[in-house]
């Protein structure tokens, strides 16, 4: 029967990314299926997987047609998480698509890759 797995982020530099989605997201990273092109993460509660990083020398998309969204509760959640985003290594967007009274911001993890963080008491703003 066909399931479906985990999302996988296509990335330049491995190690760096590991660090940044583990600490972004309080995930592990795992030797399943390891390589120096491929690393799992779980979640470190062990509940399971959540994410993968595969080595890609694929341009990042300006607009990504599939991309994360993380979740928080409140506005001040949000730009708190942001702002500690940042602190790790992601960047803020110039993203020309932003609804009137968006519910989400736009980063860029350290590889460019656009990756939303949603206010779900403002949510749904519309489309990101």
């Amino acid at each position: 029967m066909l399931r479906l797995g985990f999302p996988v982020i296509g990335v330049t530099d491995l190690p760096r990314a590991v660090a940044f989605w583990t600490s972004a997201l309080d995930l592990v990273a795992t030797s399943e299926w390891e390589s120096p092109a491929w690393r799992t993460l779980d979640h470190a509660d062990g509940s399971g997987r959540a994410l993968a990083l595969m080595r890609s020398e694929s341009p990042v998309q300006a607009h990504p047609r599939i991309h994360l969204d993380l979740l928080v509760d409140t506005t001040a959640e949000q730009e708190a998480e942001v702002e500690r985003l940042i602190g790790l290594g992601a960047s803020k967007v110039d993203w020309d698509l932003y609804p009137p009274n968006a519910d989400f911001v736009v980063l860029a993890d350290p590889d460019g890759n656009a990756f939303c963080v949603v206010d779900l008491s403002r949510a749904p703003s519309g489309s990101a």
